[in-house]
């Protein structure tokens, strides 16, 4: 039977006054009618409400002992988590600014503070990454006549192979690239370049300069600001720490003899995107070197944007400005390289404020003092704590996990990043501060919430000074073009006491499937909306019964209903894994995927009961099917999301169906498949009709978005296969690692049951196809 705290007295208001009306006879038998309103029934119902209170806070003593208790295990709450983002810093003037270092730690005002991460060299000039795209088939029939002859104007080897491109501009005005940009299979040369522009012609040669050497003679850095794409990671793939990208980057020169280009090799001096693997941002050393371009002018150049050299500019004020060109490309071979966006002069920030040297108070010399620090939500590893000893001044103490580990002389103390306080030994274990000592916070950093979850271009000004400590020279403004993510709020009292009797179980260790699934649900830097474990099961074979595999399988939380159903990206599975590989046994093999989601269509009919709104219940019907086959909570049948290896039955989707108000009869149900069918059979005589789904000629797996599946449309509904027809009840046999994804539904309020699902909308439909707008190879020249 479940534990349920006691109650030390159960009366409630109600009983009180009744046995204080019963008493009356024994103690006032004259009072013969003591009617509500009477002024001393009054009194007595007063007198049981100020009683009822009293048992309200006796009853509190069992909460308050469990509280007490979980306080002695010295398991903290958690601290709230920071959100982070990249932005960039620009000179906010018509004149040239010079260049800038700015001390870390700037303050970024917005709706919510932040700070940045590291110092930040703010150069003026403007980036535009360009790629140099090939021509598409319908310019290279348009330019049929063109092409042979620039081949012979370039003078071409016979067997050389020309690769026409078109100079295309890439993140137009800093914003980001959401799906994404392949530098692979979309460019010719395999690079993205950025051309670095000085505000005006004039100041192109100061600009140069700037580049090529700091203020006191030391290299200057450029920072460059990275966002690769977050894939989806496919269900079989094994996520672990990422491999770098093995890349350069690269700077013009002043070109050679024939205008030949030349490229200064940069050295990186700080990288937080981990070789192109994550967002951050890359430091790098500005050669001593002189900088240049080569023509970009075909009148003086006519091998302009040729072979190796930088891609040609037609925007004759841009070639005016151009300072230089940086490059970035591979130098291995890769099938894919894609980013969402960079930008130059820019930093991390993250959801922090820092304090430094605040007095907490003085030491009252008793043992076990604690005193709160200015805010809550601690960065464990920026807090210094000094303590003041006489005739020597502030000494710096140090922190511990645990003061009844500490020795009798140790200057340590706990803290508490949670709650925002410190406390000290008692003399036996930790030392006690000297009495009447001050305590100070020499540096400490705090903040964090969901609150700092903001959109792009919220963040707009910056409070910083210069590596000297002077305020910059002119207004500076902050562009942010990529969301601040990450942020949550601190761990709550009811969360805790949730939380704290499962660390006692699985002591931070991960040996049981509870243990897994708790440890996975309570991974800092992701919020698993759902979390199963599937033991023995290795993800790469799909096989089971594997001895000593472990994989998780994870889904982000969704606050929608509709496809394409929640799938973890790369930075999620990896936050889980990453937690959780700390804590499993040494000869466990873990795996933290996603699910394989099965593609399904839906047709129903049904009869609307009189008094209701025909396309009210239409839409209630399609909501109960969407929450019914949901993978998370408060889906599925029991609320829980739909279970693993559970199959889609035609019966239970009736039932679900017959629950909505409004519906008077079902036709029937007739489930669609996007993959290949093969039926199952299900020992001698099966009683329904079961089906499995391959999904192999789909591409359905987690490593799949919704928009790269096959095109449906009205004249294509083929590509629905029809399950049943048998005229037995029909299942879906899902696999362990298989969910369905409710695509399409389509619902016949006259009874009628349809057959296909034309009426459908288009669940893979990739949004339409732009029409491109042919651009010129060759510029005109008067």
């Amino acid at each position: 039977m479940p534990i349920v705290p006691p109650r030390l007295d159960d009366r409630n208001f109600e009983d009180l006054v009744e046995e204080l009306l019963a008493r009356i006879p024994a103690h006032t038998p004259e009072w013969t009618h003591a009617r509500v309103g009477d002024p001393g029934r009054t009194l007595l119902e007063l007198f049981a409400w100020l009683t009822d209170t009293l048992l309200y806070r006796a009853n509190l003593i069992p909460e308050r002992q469990r509280l007490a208790f979980l306080k002695l295990l010295g398991i903290q709450m958690r601290p709230a988590i920071p959100a982070t983002s990249v932005v960039s810093v620009h000179p906010d003037t018509s004149g040239l600014m010079p260049t800038q270092v700015l001390r870390p730690l700037a303050e970024i005002r917005g709706p919510v503070s932040f700070e940045t991460r590291t110092e930040l060299t703010v150069l003026h000039l403007e980036a535009e990454a360009y790629y140099k795209r090939p021509i598409t088939e319908a310019e290279r029939k348009q330019m049929a006549g063109l092409l042979p002859g620039l081949s012979r104007v370039y003078g071409l080897a016979a067997n050389t192979q020309a690769s026409y491109y078109v100079t295309t501009a890439l993140f137009p005005h800093g914003a980001a690239e959401p799906a994404g940009f392949d530098l692979i299979e979309r460019t010719v040369d395999r690079c993205l370049w950025i051309a670095l522009l000085a505000p005006t012609q004039e100041d192109v040669a100061t600009l140069r300069q700037e580049l090529t050497t700091g203020s006191n003679g030391s290299p200057r850095m450029l920072s460059v600001g990275v966002m690769p794409s977050i894939e989806v990671p496919a269900l079989l793939e094994d996520i672990g720490p990422r491999a770098r990208i093995p890349h350069q980057w690269e700077l013009t020169g002043v070109p050679g003899t024939n205008d030949t280009p030349t490229y200064h090799l940069l050295s990186v001096a700080y990288d937080s995107t981990q070789g192109l693997t994550r967002r951050g941002v890359t430091h790098l050393i500005m050669p001593g070197q002189d900088i240049g371009v080569p023509s970009n002018d075909v009148r003086q150049s006519l091998q302009a944007g040729v072979g190796d050299r930088p891609p040609r500019l037609d925007d004759a004020d841009r070639a005016e400005r151009l300072v230089a060109w940086l490059r970035l490309r591979p130098t291995v071979k890769l099938s894919h390289l894609i980013l969402s966006w960079v930008g130059i002069n820019a930093v991390e920030v993250e959801q922090r404020r820092t304090y430094t040297a605040i007095v907490l108070g003085q030491s009252d010399g008793t043992a076990d003092q604690e005193m709160r620090l200015p805010a809550g939500s601690v960065e464990r590893e920026t807090l210094q704590l000094e303590v003041e000893e006489p005739g020597v001044g502030y000494r710096p103490w140090a922190p511990v996990e645990d003061l009844a580990l500490a020795g009798r002389d140790e200057a340590v103390f706990r803290l508490d990043a949670e709650a925002g306080t410190v406390r000290f030994g008692d003399g036996v274990r930790g030392r006690i501060p000297p009495f009447g000592m001050r305590v100070r916070v020499a540096r400490m950093r705090t903040g964090g919430g969901v609150a700092g979850n903001l959109p792009p271009g919220t963040l707009k000004a910056i409070n910083a000074v210069t590596i000297e400590n002077n305020p910059p020279a002119g207004t500076l403004k902050v562009t942010q073009n990529l969301p601040t993510v990450g942020g949550q709020d601190a761990e709550t009292l009811v969360e805790a006491e949730r939380r704290i009797p499962s660390t006692l179980r699985h002591g931070q260790r991960a040996v049981t499937a509870e243990d897994y699934r708790w440890l996975a649900a309570e991974s800092p830097g992701a919020a698993p909306g759902r979390v199963e474990v599937l033991p023995r099961f290795k993800p790469h074979q799909r096989r089971e019964g594997v001895p000593g595999v472990v994989s998780v399988l994870v889904l982000p939380s969704s606050n929608t209903f509709r496809a394409p159903n929640p799938r973890p990206d790369r930075p999620f599975l990896e936050a889980v894994h990453a937690h959780l590989d700390a804590r499993r046994p040494l000869a466990s093999e873990l795996y933290v995927i996603g699910c394989e989601y099965v593609p399904l269509g839906l047709a129903t009919g049904i009869t609307v009961r009189e008094g209701y709104g025909r396309e009210t219940v239409v839409n209630a019907v399609r909501e109960a099917l969407f929450r019914w086959l949901w993978p998370l909570p408060p889906g599925g049948p029991k609320g829980e999301g739909w279970p693993l290896a559970r199959a889609v039955r035609e019966r239970e989707l009736e039932v679900a169906i017959a629950q909505v108000p409004g519906v008077d009869t079902i036709t029937g149900v007739r489930l669609f498949s996007a993959g290949r069918v093969a039926s199952l059979q299900a020992g001698g005589g099966p009683t329904s009709a079961r089906f499995e789904v391959r999904l192999d000629t789909v591409g359905a797996s987690q490593g799949a978005s919704s928009s790269a599946l096959p095109a449906l449309t009205s004249q294509s509904a083929s590509r629905w296969t029809p399950l049943g027809g048998s005229g037995l009840p029909v299942e879906l046999v899902l696999r362990q690692w298989q969910l369905p994804e409710l695509m399409a539904v389509v619902v016949d309020a006259d009874g009628g049951l349809p057959n296909d699902l034309r009426g459908a909308p288009d669940p893979f439909s990739t949004g339409g196809t732009t029409s491109q707008v042919a651009v010129p190879v060759v510029p005109e020249v008067c």
